[in-house]
């Protein structure tokens, strides 16, 4: 049995791998396609030769990293390296919650130190070269030693919880698993922006004038209630600029990058608020919500059933079933559904988008939207042109052509 499960785990492995390559492929032949008329005053030539320089520069390293991680992953599975680390592991380690905190470490900081050279190529030689990166070799690594720091804390606390859970009581650990993750993620959605974000950027809240005015005024008119509007300082980092809703109930914020005050006029930036407040008008974050507590529910009554596996582990060259091999294989097994429930979301997100543009178009702030959007585009040399089965896999949002229709019909 436990060769059956190797097999179709590295079809799997392959078949996703073949899978990006082609959409990857198909992506960088589309962007040669001919800019719609709607979208011709973003780059003039100059930019535009930018862009798809750009745009080609970073399909080009995303294939290479890629095809990288997937020769380790692969090598990984074939030369049974997960279950020769559980081996050794296992010799010193008798805990069977140290010995998965420790195997899981392992594999994270190893991947992660792996990847290290591409992300230090992507920052510091490609985004460098198209005036993008503002980040210093000093904020890279101490930015990569508080993620580490962070991830060991919270990482190994929630797994340690998980699989106490497990081993205290295996048939309802579907159940409660799946609740402290949730509670867990709750957490973080109403924390998030206090606790996390304030380790790695700053955080102070817009200052009185005619932007904080405006919003207000914008606010006020859509019956919002908004106390917390803060400029993050993005600049630190990067010159592209973003803004973004977080949190729900009281804790609710309205962030802004201190680049997108750079970029855009007062009514420009109201209209990207708008579209925020849209969002939360809808109900998207708790739909959201609903959808991905569902799809976890799912994803741990699996789980359960899979952990007492002995066939799971074996197929990764273990002896038999342990939390930390039956997880990984159990994650290969379960990405086909994952894709899957992936583009449900990803459609979606899609709509969810289109209501948002509506919601500002209603309040008539739908040619300021437009070109808002078309400045963002423009400032982080976006692909105008991507194709649509790589829309389909991939987009969360729409295109911005697709959403220039739907503002102005």
């Amino acid at each position: 049995m436990h060769q059956i499960i190797f097999a179709i785990i590295i079809v799997i492995l392959v078949a996703d791998f073949g899978l990006e390559r082609i959409l990857s492929y198909l992506n960088i032949r589309n962007s040669k396609q001919n800019i719609p008329p709607e979208l011709s005053d973003i780059y003039d030539n100059s930019k535009y030769q930018k862009q798809q320089d750009y745009f080609r520069t970073n399909s080009k390293f995303g294939m290479i990293s890629g095809t990288f991680s997937f020769l380790i992953t692969f090598s990984m599975y074939v030369l049974g390296g997960f279950g020769w680390l559980d081996g050794f592991l296992g010799n010193f380690i008798e805990n069977e919650i140290l010995l998965s905190l420790v195997f899981f470490g392992i594999i994270l900081i190893a991947s992660d130190l792996l990847g290290i050279p591409f992300e230090w190529y992507d920052t510091f030689v490609i985004e460098q070269k198209f005036g993008f990166n503002k980040v210093t070799p000093g904020i890279f690594i101490y930015d990569k030693l508080k993620s580490w720091l962070i991830s060991a804390l919270l990482g190994s606390g929630l797994l340690s919880l998980v699989m106490w859970i497990y081993l205290l009581t295996p048939d309802y650990f579907w159940l409660l698993g799946w609740s402290v993750v949730t509670v867990f993620s709750l957490f973080m959605s109403l924390f998030y922006s206090e606790l996390i974000v304030p380790l790695f950027n700053k955080q102070t809240p817009l200052a009185e004038g005619e932007l904080r005015t405006a919003i207000e005024k914008f606010a006020t008119k859509a019956s919002f209630k908004l106390k917390n509007i803060f400029v993050i300082d993005g600049s630190k980092r990067s010159t592209k600029a973003n803004a973004y809703f977080t949190g729900f109930g009281p804790k609710k914020r309205i962030v802004l990058y201190d680049t997108l005050l750079d970029k855009l006029t007062t009514d420009e930036i109201v209209s990207v608020l708008a579209h925020e407040i849209g969002h939360n008008k809808h109900k998207h974050t708790v739909k959201n919500m609903l959808l991905s507590f569902a799809t976890t529910l799912v994803l741990f009554y699996l789980l359960g059933i899979f952990l007492e596996s002995d066939a799971l582990a074996k197929a990764l060259g273990g002896d038999a079933a342990n939390f930390h091999l039956n997880v990984l294989a159990f994650g290969i097994l379960y990405s086909p559904f994952s894709l899957a429930l992936d583009l449900i979301t990803n459609i979606l997100s899609r709509k969810f988008e289109y209501q948002a543009d509506t919601y500002t178009v209603n309040h008539g702030l739908g040619s300021e939207l437009i070109s808002g959007l078309k400045k963002l585009s423009s400032t982080s040399l976006n692909n105008l042109m991507p194709h649509p089965l790589y829309v389909f896999f991939h987009y969360s949002h729409p295109t911005l052509y697709q959403r220039i229709k739907n503002i102005k019909p």
